[in-house]
């Protein structure tokens, strides 16, 4: 277990409140995926007998959400007949990008007339985690500091990063606002796929497809994008191997 002490602007807030809605990224095409994606959407790959997204819809409904917003292109169809199963204890709306795959900051943008809630959490369907002490997306909410920032990203240590072959992705620095780490050099923290962001955030987007990244670094360069540090596990489960190690490494806990 990580031994990381939260800064000052991030010590838990108990009146911290989980948003009621989430918007669950589930549109892309699962290249890195293949052959188990040749014939299924990359969120229906299953881990440990359950599909990647079923995991992700338990953790949302065990932190209290009540809405999901999910978008959809490849197999679109495929997706939408297997959320049909989940409407009985999450409300889902379908955010359709079968028209052309919009990249995750142009899904958000799409997707942002059907949040109604600000802020919100963002979630990629294509990570699974484990809570630590406490529930992650409870711990997430409870950093939360409207007047300070636009986006709050969930990061694990780069030790920590089970099945994850990048070199990390940010810095914190003694607040807890993120930095990006000099091209080439290694970054202590890995972003895990989970965020808490304000509607603020999606504002002067350009049209079509485009990056979170871009939002992000504008946050970046204004002192409001911070990161709180995952205390649970976290799995990148982005290859078939990945499917297969992250299998052993949960059977093993």
């Amino acid at each position: 277990m990580s031994r990381y002490k939260a800064p000052l602007s991030l010590r838990p807030d108990p009146g911290g409140t989980v948003p009621r809605t989430a918007m669950v990224m589930a549109a892309g095409l699962g290249k890195r995926m293949r052959p188990l994606t040749a014939t299924r959407p990359k969120p229906l790959v299953e881990v440990a007998g359950k599909p990647l997204i079923d995991h992700c819809f338990d953790r949302l409904r065990a932190a209290g959400v009540e809405r999901a917003v999910v978008n959809v292109h490849y197999l679109a169809n495929a997706l939408e007949a297997h959320l049909k199963n989940r409407v009985q204890d999450i409300d889902i709306a379908i955010s359709d990008e079968r028209d052309l795959l919009l990249e995750t900051g142009g899904g958000l943008v799409r997707a942002l007339p059907m949040i109604d809630a600000d802020p919100f959490l963002v979630v990629n369907s294509d990570n699974l985690w484990v809570d630590g002490p406490v529930d992650t997306l409870r711990l997430l909410a409870t950093h939360w500091n409207d007047a300070d920032m636009d986006a709050l990203l969930l990061l694990v240590p780069f030790a920590r990063a089970n099945c994850h072959g990048g070199k990390g992705d940010f810095h914190l620095d003694a607040m807890g606002r993120v930095r990006r780490p000099r091209r080439g050099t290694v970054a202590p923290f890995v972003y895990t796929g989970i965020q808490m962001i304000a509607k603020r955030l999606i504002a002067d987007t350009p049209e079509g497809p485009f990056s979170t990244n871009l939002l992000w670094d504008r946050a970046i360069a204004q002192g409001r994008c911070f990161g709180a540090v995952h205390q649970g596990l976290w799995y990148d489960v982005g290859t078939p191997a990945a499917v297969k190690k992250t299998e052993m490494l949960l059977g093993n806990e």
